[in-house]
């Protein structure tokens, strides 16, 4: 399948500028006190599902839908306690892993926005 275009797949160039922003994304996960513990000691898997579902979502290959089913954000993270203080920690490491992603302010306002957004719709417990 050809990436949908003007998609920020298309904008960043497809698949790598995903796995760099996971890269840093997990850089920081790894030294958060709250966040750390809620992962694997080995974040292969884990970093690829994220690569790959990022991708779907902003318009590369279906790959992640293909292999995993449907993403079912919610439930696949319904183990994980998710209050407020996991989600600040999650969009505080993504946020800045985004910034560092060289896209054009308007584009990184809308990506930062859905981060925000689906953190915020992750949050499972008081």
């Amino acid at each position: 399948m050809d990436p949908t275009p003007n998609s920020l797949y298309s904008l960043v160039g497809g698949e790598a500028w995903f796995a760099a922003l996971v890269e840093r994304f997990y850089a920081g996960v790894v030294t958060d006190v709250v966040l750390a513990p809620l992962y694997p000691d080995d974040l292969t898997d884990s970093k690829a599902h994220m690569t790959g579902f990022l991708v779907q979502y902003w318009g590369g290959p279906q790959t992640y839908s293909e292999e995993r089913g449907h993403p079912r954000l919610r439930m696949r993270h319904a183990a994980f306690g998710i209050d407020e203080s996991v989600r600040d920690a999650w969009v505080r490491h993504m946020a800045a892993s985004v910034r560092a992603g060289g896209l054009e302010p308007e584009v990184e306002e809308q990506v930062l926005a859905y981060f925000d957004n689906a953190a915020t719709h992750l949050i499972n417990r008081p």
